[in-house]
C-alpha cells in the first residue's frame, strides 16, 4: 500500500499496476497467484496471473530478480511444477511476492518502460495452456462443513443422529486418489461400478446414474515435515502455501453401496478437478475472519492462538445443452467450514505422517445453512427427491451427460477482488465397452 497525504491526514491508497486490470478481475496486483503454464512454443514453466496476462517467472529468474538468500541459489521457476519453489518455505514465498509486486507497480519502470522485455515476460492467458500447478503425491479430502455433514447424516440416519459421535472432536477425512486429480477444463468421464438398487436383492454393474459435484476448496502443502515429527498447530501455517478451488466429482449410487465400512473408493477416485491458480495466504490475509467458537472445545493439539477462516464467496454454475447461459445453483462461503485449515493440517500430521511439498488437502463440500448454499446435488435435490429447477423450466436430480459444472470464488476488497478464477469440467458418457 502507498500513502498519499490529504489535508494533513495520511490516506491508504490501493496498489496500482501499470498492467490494466478491470475492477471485477480476479487477478489484480493484490493477488498475484502462482501457476504453471505452457505457451504455444516452449515448455511448461511457472507464472503469475496479473489481469488477463501471465508474467513468466522463468524469464524474471533468468534476469536475476529472485537472486536472494531466501532462494538459496536455487533456480525453481523454469520447472514444470511449483514443488521446488514450495519446498523453499515461507521466506522465499514472501520474497517472490515482494519482488513481483514491486516490478508490477505503476511507478516501477523496469518492465513498464522496456517494450522488448515486456514481450518476453508477458503472455496472454488466452494463448497458453494451464497445467497442474504441482506434482501431487498425496491427496486428502476432509469432511469439515457442519451443514453438509448434518444434511447428509439427516438423510441417512435422521436429524437426531445426523452427526457421528466423533465429528465435532476431530476433522474427519479420507485419503483420496492423487493420480486422477486433473486441471480445470478436463472432461469428466461418467464412471461405472457396482450399484445396489433399493428394490434389488443383489448389486448390479452399471454406469453411475447419480453423478454429483462437490463444491470445495483445497490447500497445498509447501514445506513438509519429517516422518514421525508432528506439525504443531501454531506452526501449521508455515507449511501452507495457498488455496485452490476444487470439484470432488462423486458417484452417489456407487458410494451408497461401497462406503461401509471403509468409506469412499470408486465413487471418488475417477476424477477430481482443481483450478490452475494458487492464491497465497499472503493475498488472502486482508480477508481473515475469526474462527467461530467450537463446542465442545477441541483437544489441546487442535487449539490455535487466534485461529481463523477466510471470507471467500463461492458459486457453482451449471450449463446444460438447453440453457442459453450458466445457471447458478449454489452460493456459499468458505466461512461455512467448521474446522480451520490449521486444524486440518495439525490433525493430519499429529500421528507423525510426513506431509510433502505439493500435497493436496481439501475441505470437503462447503455448504451453508440455506438451501441455495448447499454445495452438491445430493443436498440441493435432497437425494433426488426434490429436483432442482433450472431457469428454462427444466430440472435436474443429478448431473447428466453433456452438463458442464463450473465453480468460482473470490474475496471482495475495496475496489478490487482477490479471486481464484474457476474450475470447470464437462460430463462425458461412460466409456463404451469393447
Amino acid at each position: 500500500m502507498s500513502r498519499t497525504p490529504q489535508r494533513g491526514v495520511p490516506t491508504i491508497m490501493p496498489l496500482q499496476s501499470f498492467i490494466e486490470v478491470a475492477p471485477d478481475s480476479h487477478f489484480p496486483i493484490q493477488n498475484l497467484p502462482f501457476g504453471i503454464f505452457q505457451p504455444r512454443e516452449g515448455k511448461p514453466r511457472a507464472g503469475v496471473a496479473i489481469g488477463n496476462l501471465i508474467a513468466d517467472l522463468s524469464v524474471l529468474e533468468e534476469l536475476g530478480h529472485f537472486r536472494s538468500p531466501e532462494f538459496r541459489d536455487r533456480q525453481v521457476f523454469s520447472e514444470d511444477s511449483l514443488n521446488a519453489f514450495l519446498a523453499l518455505g515461507r521466506p522465499a514465498w514472501r520474497k517472490a511476492r515482494e519482488v513481483l509486486q514491486h516490478l508490477l507497480l505503476s511507478e516501477t519502470p523496469t518492465l513498464r518502460d522496456d517494450t522488448s522485455l515486456r514481450t518476453r515476460v508477458f503472455h496472454a492467458q488466452k494463448d497458453v495452456v494451464m497445467k497442474l500447478p504441482v506434482r501431487i503425491a498425496n491427496y486428502t479430502d476432509f469432511y469439515s462443513s457442519y451443514h453438509h455433514a448434518h444434511n447428509v447424516g439427516t438423510m441417512l440416519r435422521g436429524p437426531e443422529n445426523a452427526l457421528m459421535p466423533n465429528w465435532k472432536w476431530l476433522p474427519v477425512a479420507y485419503h483420496g486418489r492423487a493420480s486422477s486429480v486433473v486441471i480445470s477444463g478436463t472432461n469428466v468421464r461418467r464412471p461405472q461400478g457396482q450399484i445396489k438398487p433399493p428394490d434389488a436383492s443383489a448389486p448390479i454393474f452399471s454406469p453411475a446414474k447419480s453423478l454429483d459435484y462437490e463444491l470445495e476448496m483445497a490447500f497445498l502443502i509447501g514445506s513438509g515435515n519429517s516422518l514421525g515429527d508432528p506439525v504443531r498447530i501454531n506452526h501449521a501455517l508455515d507449511h501452507i502455501f495457498g488455496l485452490v478451488l476444487m470439484n470432488d466429482w462423486s458417484a452417489r449410487d456407487i458410494q451408497a453401496w461401497e462406503y461401509q465400512p471403509l468409506g469412499p473408493f470408486l465413487a471418488k477416485n475417477f476424477c477430481t478437478s482443481i483450478s490452475p491458480w494458487v492464491v497465497t495466504l499472503e493475498a488472502l490475509e486482508p480477508f481473515r475472519k475469526p474462527l467461530p467458537s467450537q463446542e465442545p472445545q477441541p483437544l489441546a493439539y487442535l487449539r490455535a492462538k487466534n485461529d481463523f477462516t477466510f471470507d471467500i464467496h463461492l458459486e457453482a454454475r451449471l450449463q446444460t445443452s438447453s440453457l442459453d447461459s450458466p445457471h447458478i445453483i449454489t452460493r456459499t462461503n468458505f466461512q461455512n467450514l467448521y474446522w480451520s485449515i490449521a486444524q486440518q493440517l495439525a490433525h493430519h500430521a499429529v500421528s507423525g505422517c510426513n506431509l510433502q511439498p505439493g500435497d493436496l488437502l481439501a475441505s470437503g463440500t462447503i455448504s451453508g445453512p440455506t438451501e441455495e448454499s448447499r454445495g452438491c446435488m445430493l443436498e440441493l435435490t435432497w437425494r433426488g427427491a426434490n429436483p432442482l429447477k433450472l431457469s428454462n423450466g427444466k430440472s435436474r436430480k443429478w448431473l447428466e451427460d453433456g452438463d458442464t459444472l463450473t465453480i468460482t470464488g473470490w474475496s471482495q476488497g475495496d475496489g478490487y477482488r482477490v479471486g481464484f478464477g474457476e474450475v470447470s469440467g464437462q460430463v462425458l458418457p461412460v466409456t463404451p465397452t469393447p
